[in-house]
């Protein structure tokens, strides 16, 4: 998602937090507007680093000797499992199988597969969807709100709603990469949020577009190939 050094810049717990630099001018902005202090609204395409280096700057902060904040928070809506609830298991262990992506991205940025578990146990990261948010309040803490396009707006306007004192938010999604049912009007929610986060001076934007996409080229090339060919057929089910 970004180039790697071979130094690291921060160490917890045995832990060495991989030191990363932006690669696109995108990029460079989410880290320029990150570091204002300013929640964050970042929209963009698959590949680009969304996620990826939110949590990276995330932890940076997290892990700095002076630090205000005491955990992240990720924090997501699991979509398809409002369909799939005759699967056997928990809520807890269904919604487990979201956290894999998030394994994967510690695993890179500390070189180390445990170190999403050392983290999560040792209570510097948790694990959060929006099917147990009533009551919940997040204070002191880094909250990254991913795949932000699956929710509905009755569930953004829950997360919100939940930032505590000494808290951010990093609200993360692709408005055209959602598993909402769009002939539903599912969707309208997203656009919704984001123009009335656009009316808090306490927000900062930033829009990552096909040139910013870095996950391969194989990527780069579909997803430039889907979007001309969806503006040439409307009618797409």
């Amino acid at each position: 998602m970004a180039k790697k050094k071979g130094q690291s810049v921060f160490v917890r717990n045995n832990l060495r937090l991989r030191e990363i630099e932006p690669l696109t001018a995108n990029q460079k902005k989410l880290f320029q507007t990150y570091q204002t202090g300013l929640n964050l609204f970042v929209h963009g395409c698959p590949g680009t680093g969304k996620s990826f280096l939110s949590i990276y700057l995330a932890l940076q902060e997290l892990m700095k000797e002076d630090t205000q904040y005491k955990r992240i928070i990720i924090l997501r809506s699991t979509v398809p499992a409002r369909e799939v609830g005759f699967l056997p298991g928990t809520a807890e262990e269904k919604a487990a199988i979201y956290e894999i992506p998030y394994m994967g991205i510690f695993t890179e940025l500390f070189n180390r597969p445990d170190a999403y578990d050392i983290l999560k146990e040792e209570g510097s990261i948790e694990f959060v969807t929006t099917s147990f948010l009533r009551g919940m309040s997040f204070k002191d803490s880094i909250i990254i709100v991913d795949e932000l396009q699956n929710m509905q707006f009755e569930e953004l306007n829950t997360v919100i709603s939940r930032v505590g004192d000494g808290s951010k938010v990093l609200f993360l999604g692709d408005y055209y990469q959602t598993d909402l049912n769009k002939k539903r009007n599912d969707t309208s929610g997203y656009i919704k949020f984001k123009r009335i986060l656009e009316m808090i001076d306490l927000f900062g934007f930033v829009e990552m577009d096909i040139t910013d996409i870095v996950r391969s080229l194989l990527v780069k090339k579909y997803i430039i190939a889907r979007i001309k060919y969806e503006e040439s057929h409307e009618d797409l089910t």
